[in-house]
């Protein structure tokens, strides 16, 4: 069995930013890529425990919520489009019974 800090670090060796939520919408887990560009680049600190709708806007909060619906049904991915060069796809993760865990935001270069 892989143990958990494992994971943790191949995630961090990921180039693209990787943010995991929770079914709450709880920011669980941010990749080394994704701690950069929200603490350094952004200016945010301590994302871990807090909700990512409150870090967006209504129309943004309205369409998280829609996908993550959508993901809850079986649906394994959604891209919600490509913003300033990057492609940006939420992923379901499903458990052992194959019930939706929570999802991540993959950010990947667009070109």
């Amino acid at each position: 069995m892989i143990s958990k800090n494992t994971c943790f670090a191949i995630l961090d060796r990921i180039s693209h930013p990787i943010v995991f939520v929770d079914n709450d919408h709880i920011i669980q887990y941010l990749n080394s890529p994704a701690q950069r560009r929200y603490y350094d680049q952004r200016g945010y600190s301590d994302l871990i425990g807090k909700s990512l709708l409150d870090c967006h806007n209504t129309e943004s909060r309205n369409k998280i919520i829609a996908i993550h619906a959508r993901l809850s049904m079986g649906e394994t991915e959604v891209c919600i489009g490509v913003f300033k060069g990057e492609k940006i796809t939420v992923v379901g993760v499903y458990g052992a019974k194959d019930e939706l865990i929570g999802y991540y935001e993959r950010f990947e270069n667009a070109e």
